[in-house]
């Protein structure tokens, strides 16, 4: 199991589970206080001095993941966060647990490559997760 708490067996026997799981993770990002962390997560990877993302951590060696880039940019102590627990980390952004779990899978497990691809694909999904605003 990776940091985002997804397993290839977490849904296996209650489809149901997924179903709701999938409906938290959709009213997540479409909601409010979503949408403001997704744009401000965009202005703190655009605000990175390097062009790289890391994996399975929020700040290693300088680096950070897409949410360890909010928290560089707010200033956060994240040497203190256990990454992998997603309600603490969910608690401190003040986002939903769906969300870290679901930008953690996205920024950790999709593929394997650089830190500077991770940073171009990260970027491209979260400027992809913002809704327009209808006014």
């Amino acid at each position: 199991m990776s940091r985002s708490g997804y397993s290839d067996d977490s849904y296996d026997y209650d489809q149901w589970a997924m179903i709701c799981w999938r409906g938290a993770v959709a009213s997540a990002f479409k909601g409010a206080r979503g949408q403001a962390f997704l744009k401000e997560m965009l202005a703190a990877l655009d605000a990175l001095p390097e062009p790289k993302l890391i994996a399975e951590d929020l700040e290693a060696k300088g680096l950070v993941c897409a949410i360890g880039a909010v928290g560089k940019a707010r200033g956060v102590d994240m040497s203190k966060l256990d990454p992998e627990d997603r309600e603490t980390v969910a608690g401190v952004f003040g986002i939903a647990p769906a969300m870290v779990a679901e930008i953690v899978y996205t920024n950790d497990d999709w593929v394997r490559e650089t830190p500077e691809e991770r940073f171009i694909r990260m970027r491209q999904w979260t400027i992809s997760q913002i809704r327009e605003e209808i006014k």
